[in-house]
């Protein structure tokens, strides 16, 4: 039978790792299993992160596996969980490559995955001008004239939390815009213009976004582009394990990262919609102590 491991880490973002350094300066026997493909390999740089902000994601990562390294009971594996069964105490968890490890507790780290937006032209502008999250990128488009893609009921929020970087925000709703009467004249009571035509495209050059055509043959020029992501939950597991999950598709914790299913922790974009490295990495460090706490209980228990 397979080593029982203290924990597994499925998912090695900032969340992820931060839980990792956390557990290995701990003493506790870690394996961290992630795929390589976090969901902001896509942009230049990380913000608002002290001591790392502008760093890119592939760096911050580099720099967080040599510093982990330094604590040998931890282990990285570049595979996917795609199944667990068991219970609090004894986790079997098999990989896409077919490996299984045994494990004491879980902790589920493997944050959102976007989905496709049926916009021609966005993938070669996000993550250069097109964003998603002002206070990680605000700062680089400061006083330019934006356009945010979004509708609905998040369309007021996002945008006075955009005019906090520039007050040159025009909305493109790329269809109808849902929203209340009440909601529209609030826009117009602050001079936002608005469009609802659908995209038809986005022009840019080296990534950097010109105009947006819509496909009434307006044309709405602009340096940078803010839009609301298509978000689904980056690991089906804990909700197959009964952990409590929301409407967004993330996962319901207490503030050491703990589910209602015992055993089984969550942090990170996967428990929050604070999506922010630092908040990642917070998350990660306050569920690491939550589970080493759990266990020194019942180590203690068990002597006694």
């Amino acid at each position: 039978m397979e080593q029982l491991i203290d924990v597994v880490i499925i998912g090695g973002g900032p969340a992820g790792l931060n839980a990792a350094l956390v557990l290995g300066r701990a003493r506790k026997s870690v394996v961290v299993i992630d795929e390589g493909r976090p969901r902001n390999r896509i942009t230049r740089e990380t913000h608002g992160f002290l001591t790392r902000d502008g760093i890119s994601p592939g760096e911050f990562r580099r720099i967080a596996k040599e510093q982990i390294n330094a604590y040998p009971s931890v282990h990285f594996v570049e595979d996917a969980a795609v199944t667990i069964i068991g219970t609090d105490g004894n986790f079997q968890i098999t990989t896409a490559q077919g490996t299984m490890y045994r494990s004491k507790k879980l902790l589920f780290a493997a944050g959102m995955k976007d989905l496709p937006l049926a916009i021609n032209g966005l993938d070669e502008v996000y993550g250069k001008s097109a964003f998603v999250c002002p206070y990680c990128d605000g700062w680089e488009l400061r006083d330019q004239p934006l356009v945010l893609i979004v509708k609905g009921d998040r369309a007021l929020h996002f945008t006075k939390t955009i005019s906090g970087w520039t007050n040159q925000i025009i909305i493109c709703t790329d269809g109808p815009d849902e929203w209340t009467d009440e909601q529209r004249e609030e826009l117009k009571k602050h001079n936002v213009p608005t469009f609802d035509s659908p995209i038809l495209r986005i022009e840019s050059s080296d990534g950097i976004v010109k105009q947006i055509v819509l496909e009434d043959g307006t044309i709405v020029p602009c340096t940078g582009i803010f839009f609301a992501p298509k978000l689904a939950a980056g690991s089906d597991l804990p909700k197959a394990l009964g952990c409590q999950v929301n409407e967004a598709g993330t996962v319901v914790v207490d503030r050491f990262g703990k589910t209602n299913v015992p055993g089984i922790y969550s942090a990170g974009d996967a428990a929050t919609e604070l999506y922010q490295a630092i908040t990642a990495a917070s998350m990660g460090s306050m569920a690491a102590v939550g589970i080493n706490s759990e266990l020194l209980a019942e180590a203690w228990n068990n002597k006694a």
